[in-house]
């Protein structure tokens, strides 16, 4: 993943505007670290004042490394692009262009600027990828800026005190340059001073219940399409081997397809034939040996690392830094990963395959088993994949994207779920008595006797949140050492000290207190969307509320059902 930083409709002089907004952009370079790029353009409007618009991005070369720096031009100069993402289909984009163009690069995303050319904001009927990007004409002053449908890539806007509008992909490149800032929505585009949405699939509309019938061959089919097509890669990668069911099932599709060339459709050997898997965990955690065991079955290089718990305490403040929340199990999650992150682009890794988005999508988190009926099941999964980007793709992309990695999640591909999430929800709620466990549809439909994709121990493996799989010490020693940091009198005053998002346990009361360190402004407070324990849709967070026992606690042993339940 890259970073971009955009100011439109400056008023500031060119000469001090470039330098301040390359500064900004330089606070994001752990997410580009490959190359930088600047482009300005000047605006005279109507009335003969002067706009100016600058263009700043971090890249991180992933496809085209040779070439594809950015910002990325037209052939007359006056469209300028800074885009952070992968446009998966760009191939077929640049055969159905009706007038001839001239590609300055072999990067994905320079589609966007020719499409734009021949069809203008309608290009996001046909675009197939994660993004975020800022399209501004120097000729017309016009401009387009928008997210991707559920907001896998990051993006924030925000507002100067000379009515300029800036962008960037992380809130801290915004600070100081900004009055107020906010993420910019996902599945939205921003043109001619509105703000659309311009994704709006039926599966949003919880008024009515999909009942498309199970096609199982279909669902199988369209995930391996969904992991194949984002191995369009230049450099090396890896796979996030938890040895959970997710993880796991991404890594067998992509192990089947490595040996040859996803960029010319499998005729030539590929460049990196050998798939390398990471995981990591405090010494003895139960991931461990499940995460090898699905490594030996594949055949990957695998690569286990451990780290302590004052390894993980001493990181926390640098992981609130960079994912920008206090959430308490996105800072849970994230800190391994950010640790892991490391290790992974030391060993020259810049782009992994990671699993999040399954249990959104399929209901697979094990609170979910107390869902009273089809339709509250369906609600709550609604809710939880229109949050993703303030969480789980929150955590991926970030805690990579510190280290310069970048984290691609196939079960949020935009064909994937047309057809996962308009399904009958009755496919996807758990029976015990029927045998039915979370995220049964995804197992039943990789199960192949003949030729197997997992172990059936994993393939049939329960639910673990990856903040308890690295090891349940985890969880445990930061609840101890919040608990050695919040006193009884700080936690008892908190509704006054934090009135906005008050914390509920000790742990997410330390959250804050270390992201106020870097970010004290109220509109970097007001920016972050923290989960309560119980913040579920109507009969479903009444089940909730009872499953956690009052607890304000998201671990997953927290339900009565989980194997190591507290």
């Amino acid at each position: 993943m890259c970073g971009i930083v955009v100011v439109l409709n400056s008023t500031d002089k060119p000469e001090d505007l470039r330098p301040r907004v390359t500064a900004q952009a330089k606070l994001l370079r752990y997410r580009g670290p490959d190359w930088s790029g600047v482009h300005l353009q000047q605006i005279e409007t109507k009335d003969q004042q002067v706009r100016i618009n600058v263009l700043a991005h971090e890249r991180l070369a992933i496809v085209d490394p040779e070439g594809g720096a950015q910002p990325l031009l037209n052939e007359n100069k006056n469209l300028a692009l800074a885009v952070n993402g992968e446009i998966y289909n760009h191939e077929q984009l640049h055969n159905n262009l009706k007038n001839p163009h001239h590609f300055a690069t072999r990067s994905d995303c320079e589609i966007i600027v020719h499409l734009f050319e021949e069809i203008g904001a309608r290009l996001f009927t046909d675009l197939d990828g994660v993004f975020a990007f800022v399209l501004a004409d120097e000729k017309s002053g016009a401009f387009m800026v928008a997210r991707d449908p559920i907001g896998v890539v990051p993006l924030y806007w925000g507002w100067g005190a000379d009515g300029s509008t800036w962008f960037a992909s992380e809130m801290k490149a915004l600070k100081g340059v900004c009055y107020r800032f906010e993420p910019f929505p996902p599945g939205y585009v921003y043109a001619n001073g509105e703000l659309k949405r311009y994704y709006d699939p039926a599966w949003r509309h919880t008024d009515r219940v999909p009942k498309s019938p199970l096609n199982g061959v279909q669902l199988k089919q369209s995930f391996e399409d969904a992991v194949v097509k984002r191995m369009m890669c230049d450099v090396p990668f890896g796979v996030l081997l938890s040895g959970g069911l997710d993880s796991s099932l991404v890594s067998a599709i992509v192990c089947r397809h490595a040996e040859m060339r996803i960029e010319d459709h499998e005729k030539s050997r590929a460049w990196w034939p050998r798939i390398h898997s990471f995981y990591i965990g405090l010494e003895g955690a139960p991931d461990f040996a499940n995460a090898r065991r699905v490594a030996e079955f594949l055949g990957t290089v695998h690569h286990e690392f451990t780290y302590t718990l004052q390894e993980g305490l001493d990181a926390l403040s640098d992981v609130i830094y960079h994912i920008e929340t206090f959430d308490v199990t996105t800072v849970r999650a994230s800190t391994p990963m950010y640790l892991m992150a490391r290790k992974i682009k030391a060993m020259g890794i810049k782009m992994v395959f990671t699993g999040e988005g399954a249990d959104e999508v399929f209901g697979g988190y094990l609170y979910f088993y107390k869902a009273p009926n089809p339709e509250e099941f369906y609600r709550e999964t609604v809710r939880k994949v229109e949050k993703l980007h303030h969480y789980d793709c929150l955590r991926a992309n970030r805690s990579m994207a510190a280290w310069g990695v970048e984290a691609r999640v196939p079960f949020l591909d935009q064909a994937f779920l047309d057809i996962a999430m308009n399904l009958d929800p009755r496919y996807k709620m758990i029976d015990k008595t029927d045998g039915r466990m979370e995220k049964y549809l995804m197992r039943t439909a990789f199960d192949d006797e003949i030729n197997p994709y997992l172990p059936k121990s994993i393939l049939w493996r329960q639910k673990e949140q990856f903040s308890d799989g690295v090891g349940y010490d985890w969880i445990n020693g930061l609840k101890a050492f919040a608990e050695q940091r919040v006193s009884d009198e700080m936690f008892k005053n908190r509704r006054y000290r934090f009135p906005i998002n008050t914390p509920e346990s000790k742990e997410a009361y330390l959250y804050r207190l270390l992201f106020e360190e870097h970010f004290p402004e109220p509109a970097a407070i007001q920016a972050v969307v923290a989960e309560p324990s119980i913040a579920c849709s109507t009969a479903i967070a009444l089940e909730r509320k009872k499953t956690w026992k009052t607890r304000a606690d998201p671990s997953g042993r927290a339900v009565e059902i989980h194997t190591a339940a507290y």
